[in-house]
């Protein structure tokens, strides 16, 4: 689990200590703290975290909102601690949003479940994001080489297939990769 950066939202400085020894077992390499939401919404705009801890309430807002605005903007993840009356209500509003509610007083066991669930989670989603990313890579390399084959088809009267054995064989003959070609292509035609 990589839960690297940690940040931990709470309006009580007593209260960050706690935390930081039950999450020792992580091992994180830097947990920073935090009073406030604006505090909280502030250092995340600066730095990423893989793991933010809400201890509500906060001295300028309850935290839900917090909790919701940091995981539409951030890829964090999100551990909301509240009181025992109000865990059922903050979790059906946080639930769509993918945050994890645990109750007060903390069990020692729960919080560290919730910890490397989340963390679990994050490594996931990582992967996805950079499956994403490579995927969105490929179909812009894929646009610039279609792009290229329909100047060959424009300028120089080929066929789409003759275009594509064109941009192959100068790939091989240049020992370049396709999308190197087509680039210079584009470059030659498009100026």
């Amino acid at each position: 689990m990589d839960l690297d950066n940690i940040l931990i939202v709470s309006s009580k400085e007593q209260s960050v200590s706690p935390f930081e020894m039950l999450l020792r077992a992580e091992r994180p390499k830097k947990i920073d703290a935090v009073r406030c939401g604006a505090q909280a919404r502030r250092i995340c705009s600066e730095r990423e975290y893989a793991l933010i801890i809400i201890n509500t309430p906060l001295t300028d807002e309850f935290g839900d909102t917090l909790a919701m605005d940091l995981l539409r903007n951030t890829g964090a993840g999100v551990l909301v601690i509240v009181k025992t009356e109000l865990e059922a209500l903050v979790e059906s509003k946080l639930a769509p949003y993918g945050a994890f509610v645990i109750a007060k007083p903390l069990n020692r066991m729960l919080f560290g479940k919730a910890v490397r669930l989340i963390g679990a989670s994050q490594q996931r989603m990582n992967g996805v994001r950079k499956e994403n990313i490579k995927l969105q890579k490929k179909i812009e390399e894929i646009r610039i080489i279609n792009r290229a084959k329909y100047i060959l088809m424009e300028y120089l009267s080929m066929s789409e297939a003759q275009a594509h054995k064109y941009l192959e064989k100068q790939a091989m003959d240049l020992r370049l990769t396709k999308i190197e070609v087509a680039k210079n292509l584009l470059s030659t035609y498009d100026s």
